[in-house]
């Protein structure tokens, strides 16, 4: 029977961490903010303007090309690692020999009760037969996930019994465009060009870390067991 990768957080885990938190920061910081004034005839300090420094935009912009190389480069999920909901490196090589489901999650949106629900049932189904779900959070259509990723995981975990990862935060499309997002981009075009169109866009990956199938947010995910099953190697 597969065993869970390593890095795999547990919704009981990130709820029990978030509380420990809140208890131990529960009071209040003080901060002093003294203001000096300035001798009598003394000029003003000097202002500082807020434009980005021509030096630092050069660098911003290798960072981004050095970002789309590395997605560019890559030839399987299993050559990136992202943030958990935590903060923490994930490293995805960790899934190497398992089936899996990628899928940017929002928490108010008009799919988000079926699909949770359908990808919780499907989770349930297959876990111990080789399957993860990665879960995406993203604000970008409709502004539909604006909480923290701590919100973000006690609602999953509480309405919907989630127990697959979720995972940081991200964008899916645009300047910022997480590396993986770029890669299964790359990897299965859509129908109407290779953007994410909106919540729960799906993206099936073989147990060698390569994307098979992308399916459009409105695809059930029930819908597409039969290609989990055939991917698993199971009747």
């Amino acid at each position: 029977m597969p065993s869970r990768p390593a890095p795999f957080v547990s919704c009981l885990w990130l709820l029990r961490t978030a509380a420990l938190s809140r208890s131990t920061s529960s009071a209040p910081q003080r901060y002093s903010h003294r203001i000096l004034a300035s001798p009598v005839g003394a000029s003003p300090p000097p202002r500082v303007s807020a434009a980005v420094s021509p030096l630092v935009r050069p660098v911003a912009a290798g960072f981004a090309l050095f970002s789309m190389a590395a997605a560019s480069s890559a030839t399987s999920v299993h050559d990136f690692t992202v943030k958990d909901a935590s903060g923490k490196d994930v490293d995805l090589s960790t899934y190497k020999g398992k089936v899996l489901l990628i899928v940017n999650v929002a928490s108010q949106c008009g799919l988000t009760n079926s699909n949770y629900t359908e990808l919780s049932q499907l989770y349930e189904k297959y876990k111990d037969q080789g399957f993860e779900i990665l879960a995406f959070p993203c604000n970008q259509f409709g502004g539909q996930e604006p909480g923290t990723n701590e919100e973000i995981v006690q609602f999953a975990c509480t309405r919907f019994k989630a127990e697959y990862p979720i995972f940081d935060k991200v964008d899916v499309n645009g300047d910022n465009t997480a590396p993986i997002y770029k890669f299964l981009k790359s990897s299965k075009g859509g129908l109407f060009g290779d953007n994410i169109k909106w919540n729960f866009s799906k993206f099936l990956v073989d147990k060698e870390g390569r994307v098979v199938e992308r399916y459009a947010p409105t695809t059930s995910p029930l819908s597409i067991e039969k290609d989990i099953k055939k991917l698993l190697g199971s009747s």
